[in-house]
């Protein structure tokens, strides 16, 4: 009797302990959430989600910057008077033109803000010719990355797509109209004083300002989507980014 007695708490603490390491094995060989619910990527699926990306970027940095005051408004990206031309401005307010100089500096902003309605076919195109290699790359460099590599492929083409847009935007808004009382005045001061006369080429200018400030906004929308998953809008945006931070 007394040996029964005392093998039964013995059994029981064996089959006790046969359970616990049972359920520890359990554990042990039951994959992980995230080796079960994320699949390796596939080479389309980082090139559909990059191109999504950037076609996201683009369409929400064209919707920021093509409305009134998309330019004038946002410090980041407003586009003040020529720096080639400060000693224009600097004269101009001599001579109490600081309406005339405001007045240009706002139509300047508004080329910018009609020129980028334009913008986003020529974007869209530039976005498709896109290597396996370099989605890779762009996927894994960072913030900006895509937006750097989009700018690296295409601003020489962009700036000349872009110029005779830009050219169109400075003629409907009378650009010259508020910059030709201030030039004039100041080219007739330094033909008196023997001054180098000055004349930027505004059309150039509006058109480099105006597309490094929509790749601003473009890379503003990038590093959104890598960080904020509320901002991928899309399956293929979730599956992608949300990739780098499981």
């Amino acid at each position: 009797m007394r040996l029964t007695a005392l093998l039964i708490p013995i059994v029981s603490i064996s089959l006790v302990s046969c359970d616990v390491l049972n359920e520890a094995a359990g554990v042990l060989t039951t994959p992980t959430n995230s080796q079960s619910t994320m699949p390796k990527l596939t080479n389309d699926e980082v090139i559909s989600g990059l191109r999504e990306a950037l076609s996201v970027g683009i369409k929400n940095a064209v919707n920021f910057t093509s409305v009134t005051d998309g330019f004038l408004k946002n410090d980041a990206i407003r586009l003040p008077f020529p720096p080639d031309a400060q000693a224009v401005k600097d004269k101009a307010l001599d001579w109490g033109l600081s309406g005339q100089v405001e007045k240009f500096e706002t139509t300047l902003n508004r080329a910018a803000e009609e020129a980028t309605k334009e913008a986003l076919p020529i974007f869209i195109d530039a976005i498709k010719n896109m290597s396996v290699q370099d989605g890779f790359a762009i996927l894994n460099g960072g913030d900006g990355a895509a937006t750097k590599f989009l700018k690296d492929q295409t601003t020489a083409k962009l700036v000349t797509a872009f110029s005779p847009k830009v050219k169109e935007a400075t003629s409907r808004v009378k650009l010259t109209e508020y910059w030709n009382p201030i030039i004039t005045k100041y080219n007739g001061a330094m033909a008196l004083s023997g001054g180098q006369k000055l004349n930027p080429d505004l059309d150039a200018y509006v058109t480099e300002l105006a597309i490094k400030g929509l790749f601003q906004m473009v890379e503003k929308e990038e590093n959104k989507i890598r960080k904020d998953p509320a901002a991928r809008v899309t399956d293929i945006l979730t599956k992608v980014f949300g990739s780098l931070t499981n």
